[in-house]
């Protein structure tokens, strides 16, 4: 097994240079930045001397548990995607953590995350999940993170329901391409909670070829600047608007 450790660290190309006649001990209080994707890693070790560590790059390894992360109280970046993690556990002390990336794994639920209040950025597409099952969200973690997530990108997770986000009345950015969204009426109610999104791609959803589906969302969501990777007219966003309010006075 590869664990990560400090001798690990210590043995990388990335780090060894940096070194200078430092102690190991010296040169793990300076590290910041850990660089240690695609080395076979199957778990985290106690690499607590890497106290001031802020971003740590752990992509396309073998990790199944994320542990032994409870003394990074300044990482702010979080990269763990393509590794084999089923839950999310053990991330309530990374209290500053602003963007935490955990697309490609084995994730069913969507939780542990009560207590980050400063993420921005959560991003868990691509779960690699057993056949018939779908991407659930803690409802209560959801409430949690309503004051603070901007960006979420759940592409690609059988979902066929998101009643539950409306709650992240701070979301700017929203992928939830090549899902199970039908229902327009459905996504309608979600996207009038959602007051300040920028960017969304639905891209791949059954939804996408309801008649009319474009004019729809451009009108429910004001402040939309693009859709589905395509830039959004302000001059017909208002004519759509302006018609729709027509029509409505019209049939009082």
């Amino acid at each position: 097994m590869v664990l990560l450790t400090t001798e690990l660290i210590s043995k990388s190309r990335n780090h060894v240079k940096r070194k200078r006649g430092l102690s190991l001990q010296e040169y793990l209080r300076t590290v910041t930045h850990l660089h240690l994707s695609n080395k076979n890693i199957e778990a985290i070790g106690d690499i607590s001397a890497c106290r001031n560590l802020a971003v740590l790059y752990l992509y396309d390894n073998q990790i199944t548990h994320i542990r032994n992360l409870d003394f990074a109280s300044s990482l702010t970046h979080l990269f763990l995607q393509n590794n084999n993690i089923t839950r999310m556990e053990n991330l309530s002390s990374l209290q500053k953590l602003s963007k935490l990336y955990l697309g490609g794994n084995r994730i069913a639920v969507v939780e542990g995350l009560e207590k980050l209040t400063e993420l921005r950025e959560l991003h868990v597409h691509n779960q690699r999940l057993a056949p018939g099952e779908k991407l659930l969200f803690d409802p209560g973690m959801l409430h949690s993170l309503a004051g603070s997530l901007c960006v979420l990108n759940i592409s690609h997770n059988n979902i066929d329901d998101i009643g539950d986000l409306r709650a992240l009345r701070k979301l700017h950015h929203f992928s939830a391409a090549d899902n199970k969204l039908h229902h327009i009426q459905d996504l309608e109610d979600v996207f009038t909670h959602w007051p300040e999104l920028l960017e969304m791609d639905l891209r791949g959803n059954p939804v996408c070829k309801t008649q009319k589906y474009r004019e729809l969302l451009t009108t429910v969501c004001r402040s939309l600047v693009i859709l589905d990777s395509k830039e959004i007219n302000e001059v017909t966003r208002q004519f759509l608007i302006n018609w729709k309010t027509f029509k409505e006075t019209n049939r009082r």
